[in-house]
C-alpha cells in the first residue's frame, strides 16, 4: 500500500462544489441572455396593401359607399401571435364614420397573414367649409386636374400576446393609420400614404 493515498479533504470536495456551482450559473446565465436575444418578442408588422370603394355615390350633400382595406400581417417571432382585441376605424373629418372589430386568431411564427376588411358607410355628410375653405382639395397630378377630393383616415389596430417556451407571455399591440384620398365624382381612390 502506497503511503501517499488519502482521502480527499473536505476541502477539496468543498472547492469542487463552488467552482461546479459558478460555471452552472454562469451556463445558465448565457443560454438566457442568448435565448432573450434571439426570442424576444416583436410587435407585428402590418403593411396596408391596398383600399379600395367597389361602391360610392354622392346625393343632397351626403356620401354613401363601402370601404375595403386589404392588409398583410408578419409575425416576426419565434413563437405564434394570438390576437384578440383588434379594430378598424375609418375617420372623415376627424369624426368617425366607420368602425370593424377584426375576430380573433393566430398568425404562426415567423410567417405572414393577409386579411381583408370591408364594410357599408351609410349617409355621411359631406362637412361644411370652414371660412369659405373646401373640404376637398382639387387634386392636381402630373398638371391634370383630377377634380376634388375627400381624404378619410383608417386606423388599424392589433391587439394580442406572444407566449414563448409556454411560459413567458408578452403583450404585444401594433397600429397603423393612413391616409386616403378619393375622388368626389366618382370614388376611385386617387392614392393613400401610410
Amino acid at each position: 500500500m502506497n503511503k501517499f493515498d488519502r482521502p480527499p479533504s473536505s476541502r477539496t470536495n468543498l472547492a469542487s462544489c463552488i467552482v461546479a456551482t459558478v460555471f452552472l450559473v454562469f451556463l445558465i446565465f448565457v443560454v438566457l441572455v442568448v435565448f432573450f436575444t434571439l426570442f424576444k418578442p416583436k410587435d407585428p408588422r402590418i403593411v396596408v396593401s391596398a383600399v379600395q370603394l367597389p361602391t360610392f355615390s354622392i346625393s343632397n350633400s351626403t356620401v354613401n359607399f363601402t370601404f375595403s382595406q386589404y392588409v398583410s400581417v408578419r409575425n416576426p417571432n419565434h413563437a405564434v401571435f394570438t390576437h384578440y382585441d383588434s379594430s378598424l376605424q375609418l375617420l372623415y373629418a376627424g369624426n368617425q364614420v366607420g368602425f370593424m372589430f377584426i375576430p380573433a386568431g393566430k398568425i404562426d411564427a415567423r410567417h405572414t397573414q393577409y386579411m381583408s376588411a370591408t364594410f357599408s358607410v351609410e349617409s355621411v355628410p359631406l362637412v361644411a367649409p370652414p371660412n369659405g375653405l373646401p373640404t376637398f382639395a382639387d387634386g392636381i397630378n402630373n398638371g391634370f386636374q383630377l377634380g376634388p377630393t375627400l381624404e378619410l383616415e383608417s386606423r388599424l389596430i392589433m391587439a394580442g400576446r406572444v407566449r414563448v417556451l409556454h411560459f413567458f407571455t408578452h403583450h404585444v399591440e401594433t397600429r397603423t393609420g393612413c391616409r386616403v384620398a378619393i375622388a368626389a365624382s366618382d370614388g376611385s381612390v386617387l392614392g393613400f400614404h401610410c
